[in-house]
């Protein structure tokens, strides 16, 4: 079935059915979007897909609502939006249609519903709240800021709106795709570095890449550190032990805190040294060889760290 018209809500917008038009102008590029809640337009039909309105949850008849009575629930009892309903019977096509090989479309599609579709879903439901410091900077809320003023009077102006807020909402959505895309590709490459590197607590890899999830899958426990080639230099990165928070497996040594150049080159002894951020979760050097011996220092300097805590406590 190709539709000719998508057919949402008109009025005020939100991130479910934005988020939910993203999914579906992609896969039906040639669908006239529709903004309406004239009886006529969100009346099921075999022209159109109906998300975010028509007061049911019917896939065989493309209506994919979640405001009435009796509505959808996923198994673990959460509550779907319309986003959540439209990636879980268009995701799978969405992420071929993007160019995802078919052995990661299952993967990717669990992930992106676990960690973006479904906040989307709790918040749009009144069952998450975004809250404190940060609450106005998530992503629902910075796409409804994208609606018109109230005394805008302009009769388009609600619909010009949204279309504005499709771009920046499918902007959102290619990036994380193509991030998880990424992850899948950099997999096999860290599981290699991480077999060459064996016993070893330094990862040596050919390029920057998200490693942290493999290194976890892996149970890679023991590596502490992460070299890679930037551009002109070489990186030198710690490993955080959460997806969440700062806390990292081995800090950088605390003399190297801040220094560039000369004077950390005098700070580690290792010529072509030439940063160390004040954090101390990550640094650089000129060369290979410069960056590894870096890595070599911090490595003794943690284990004989860990090795006098242990001693302590004992």
């Amino acid at each position: 079935m190709i539709p000719d018209f998508l057919v949402t809500h008109s009025g005020g917008f939100h991130a479910d059915e934005l988020l939910s038009s993203v999914i579906l102008t992609r896969l039906f590029p040639k669908a006239r979007i529709v903004r309406s809640r004239a009886p006529e337009w969100i009346a099921s039909g075999e022209d159109r897909i109906i998300y975010d309105v028509g007061g049911a949850y019917d896939a065989d008849k493309n209506i994919f609502d979640h405001h009435q009575r009796g509505a959808p629930l996923r198994e673990d009892g959460q509550p779907y939006s319309s986003f959540g309903l439209v990636w879980k019977h268009y995701g799978r096509d969405y992420l071929v249609a993007s160019g995802l090989p078919v052995e990661h479309v299952e993967k990717v599609h669990a992930s992106f519903d676990e960690n973006f579709v479904l906040p989307i879903d709790l918040v749009d439901n009144g069952a998450l709240s975004p809250s404190g410091v940060l609450g106005g900077l998530t992503l629902p809320v910075l796409l409804e800021t994208l609606k018109p003023v109230f005394d805008d009077t302009d009769p388009d102006a609600s619909d010009r709106a949204f279309h504005a807020a499709l771009g920046v909402a499918r902007s959102f959505v290619e990036a994380r795709i193509a991030q998880s895309a990424s992850k899948m590709r950099a997999e096999a490459v860290v599981l290699q570095a991480i077999n060459n590197a064996g016993e070893g607590r330094v990862l040596e890899l050919p390029m920057g890449m998200p490693f942290r999830p493999t290194i976890i899958k892996a149970g890679a426990d023991h590596l502490l550190f992460v070299v890679h080639p930037r551009d002109k230099d070489w990186c030198l990165t710690t490993i955080r032990r959460a997806d969440e928070g700062f806390e990292v497996r081995a800090d950088l040594p605390a003399a190297w805190a801040g220094l560039t150049n000369g004077d950390l080159e005098a700070a580690s002894g290792v010529e072509g040294a030439s940063f160390c951020h004040n954090g101390r979760f990550v640094a650089a050097a000129r060369t290979r060889e410069a960056a590894l011996a870096m890595a070599e220092i911090a490595v003794r300097q943690a284990l004989a760290t860990e090795q006098a805590s242990l001693a302590t406590v004992e």
